[in-house]
């Protein structure tokens, strides 16, 4: 599991600096100018702060794998990350309209990609979580 969890924690560092795109890819120059200046900068805001968690998280993965598997707040922590992917695939399935993606080659390939990631993403840390104490 430790392997496993190495591995997660290159892809969330990596997922965390697709991040930095994001405002010229979804062009929110203008797709934001017509929200309060209130929303657009939560909108900025909140995208930086996901990303640095998600990074942090995965920095946690990469540095910190045999805590996680071998001790008991380690554990624990597996279990909260384990929840907090569980309810981003939720989300993923069925908040996200489909219309965003369907009949849409790029979209519905990454629909498809990160539905996996996160259905990797909830195995491996509820797993830990579960898993019994060696």
């Amino acid at each position: 599991m430790e392997l496993q969890l190495k591995i997660i924690g290159t892809l969330l560092m990596l997922l965390a600096l697709i991040h930095i795109p994001f405002p010229r890819y979804f062009k929110w120059k203008d797709e934001l100018k017509g929200l309060s200046l209130m929303n657009n900068q939560m909108m900025r805001v909140h995208t930086f702060f996901i990303a640095l968690t998600v990074f942090l998280m995965g920095l946690l993965c990469f540095t910190s794998a045999s805590e996680l598997v071998h001790t008991s707040l380690g554990r624990k922590i597996s279990l909260g990350i384990g929840i907090f992917w569980t309810i981003r695939l939720f989300i993923q399935l069925f908040v996200y309209s489909s219309k965003l993606w369907w009949g849409k080659v790029f979209e519905t390939a990454m629909h498809l990609i990160f539905t996996l990631l996160w259905v990797y993403l909830s195995f491996v840390f509820l797993k830990v979580y579960f898993m019994p104490a060696v």
